[in-house]
């Protein structure tokens, strides 16, 4: 066995406490020899040990290691799995695809002893309460659904660098909407402000300038001089500036993978109940963060200004479909409102819109351009008036509510020609659209499931109000002298007063 540096310590502190070799050797639990070795040699085992310079075996590479020198002297960028391959194809009877470890190795040595110089990165010391950072981050890792559907989504993520302490919120694209809620979220949080909000070029905060530099847009301009901070960016394509937010996004979605696995499920109600229960993580973590965190509040400003709308908006016209066309995607209003010039206000997940001050619609964003929207219920009473134009209705895709209403019409084609099968169609969405539309739709499941032909007033059989029995009550006859003896006994009474 051999003899470790933690024994000939012992083994000097025995020696000094009585003397004696023999005694010592034997409580540091060595041989008395290999005890005298050391107390001659006055050094540890890890100080006489010679440092291993041979090879325990043949080096593979040995013979062609100078071509491969060579290459990597010309570009020190070639990897070492590009080499093997070069080697193998040049001599495939001597290397194989089990030595690409060992290249690897011999390649990480030479660059470390002869390579290029590399570039250096200098750790900064943050003062509190200078700067928050700001930074999206994609979630859809954290395999998180909304009522069992996959939910893709980002994080707008904010840190004060000193403390660590830090929120978040979530997003679906790193829009200035995204930037503003975000920002203004974390503010609202702490209560305070710092003197600069730092963020990458992205063009929610910048833009291109003539010079080739990025400058602020103006409405990012904006926000920050209404919060009262200095905006500032890092250097293009420099990220490692960014490198206090982009470290807190890896711990950030690690600690959220870990209480996702905690809560037993990845599935929430709703983007708001998943949000909650982000903001409740969050929070437990910067519970461990106060003492920094107060010497930061020490030093900043008091947020004193009150909170911008978190929304653009946008005056449109309600088109003849009964449609609004808003950040180039389609949504149906009430046809009510044909003509009428309507206000929509767009935030980051949803789209509101108000009627004079009235809001008349809330429906959830679409992402990107040339979507669509339609409600089947602001259209179907116009519609079922003119079945004709349901065979070629732009939006016909949109009036199936889900896909047992598509099974129904696909099985109604089945029985009859295409235009009787619209307009039975028609009829159940409008049957829908002024009941219930989950009776209508069990009411499908149920005819569906008996192979019966999900006819309009099959359905409608099903889904009708059951009549209330009301019971007859017999009337009892009311006698009336008893309220005369009442009234001769009252004025009886008041004779003997």
């Amino acid at each position: 066995m051999q003899t470790t540096d933690a024994q000939v310590r012992r083994l000097m502190e025995e020696i000094h406490k009585h003397g004696g070799l023999g005694l010592a050797a034997l409580r540091a639990g060595m041989d008395r020899k290999t005890a005298r070795k050391y107390v001659r040699a006055g050094k540890f085992p890890s100080e006489l040990r010679k440092p291993h310079t041979w090879r325990t075996r043949e080096d593979p590479f040995a013979q062609d290691w100078p071509v491969v020198a060579a290459m990597l002297e010309e570009a020190p960028e070639l990897e070492a799995r590009t080499l093997l391959d070069h080697l193998v194809a040049q001599r495939g009877e001597v290397y194989a695809e089990g030595q690409l470890r060992t290249l690897q190795r011999r390649v990480r040595e030479w660059r470390a002893r002869h390579g290029p110089e590399r570039e250096v990165f200098f750790p900064q010391a943050h003062r509190p309460g200078e700067a928050m950072q700001t930074d999206f981050t994609h979630a859809t890792e954290l395999g998180v659904t909304i009522c069992g559907e996959p939910f893709d989504h980002q994080l707008c993520h904010s840190v004060l660098p000193f403390s660590n302490w830090e929120w978040a919120t979530v997003c679906h694209s790193e829009s200035m909407s995204a930037l503003r809620r975000g920002v203004q979220s974390t503010l609202f949080r702490l209560g305070q402000v710092p003197e600069f909000h730092q963020t990458d070029n992205s063009t929610a905060a910048t833009h291109d300038l003539p010079t080739g530099k990025r400058g602020f847009n103006d409405e990012y301009q904006t926000l920050m001089d209404h919060l009262g901070m200095k905006p500032r960016t890092i250097g293009i394509g420099e990220k490692e500036q960014n490198g206090d937010i982009e470290a807190s996004h890896g711990v950030l979605k690690s600690r959220l993978k870990q209480h996702l696995l905690l809560r037993g499920s990845r599935d929430f109600e709703s983007v708001e109940a998943y949000e909650h229960w982000l903001w409740e993580k969050i929070e437990a973590a910067n519970r461990l963060r106060q003492a920094k965190l107060a010497e930061e509040l020490s030093v900043m400003r008091v947020l004193m200004v009150s909170r911008l709308p978190e929304y653009r908006e946008e005056s449109v016209v309600v088109t003849s479909w009964s449609t609004i066309r808003v950040k180039r995607n389609a949504y149906s209003v009430p046809s009510r409102l044909i003509g009428e010039t309507v206000r929509a206000r767009v935030y980051e997940q949803r789209v509101e819109v108000y009627h004079g001050s009235v809001l008349q619609l809330a429906v959830q964003r679409l992402r990107g351009e040339g979507g669509h929207r339609i409600n089947y219920r602001h259209v179907i009473w116009s519609l079922v008036q003119k079945p004709g134009a349901f065979a070629r209705y732009r939006y016909r895709e949109d009036l199936f509510p889900s896909l047992t209403f598509r099974r129904a019409y696909d099985a109604l084609t089945q029985q009859f020609d295409a235009w009787k099968a619209d307009v039975e169609y028609l009829r159940i969405l409008h049957l829908a659209a002024s009941t219930m539309e989950n009776e209508v739709e069990q009411a499908l499941v149920v005819l569906l499931e008996a192979d019966q032909c999900p006819a309009a007033d099959a359905i409608k059989r099903l889904v009708a109000p059951q009549t209330i029995e009301v019971p007859e009550l017999e009337i009892p006859a009311v006698d009336l002298a008893s309220y005369d003896s009442l009234l001769d006994g009252e004025v009886g009474a008041a004779h003997e007063a």
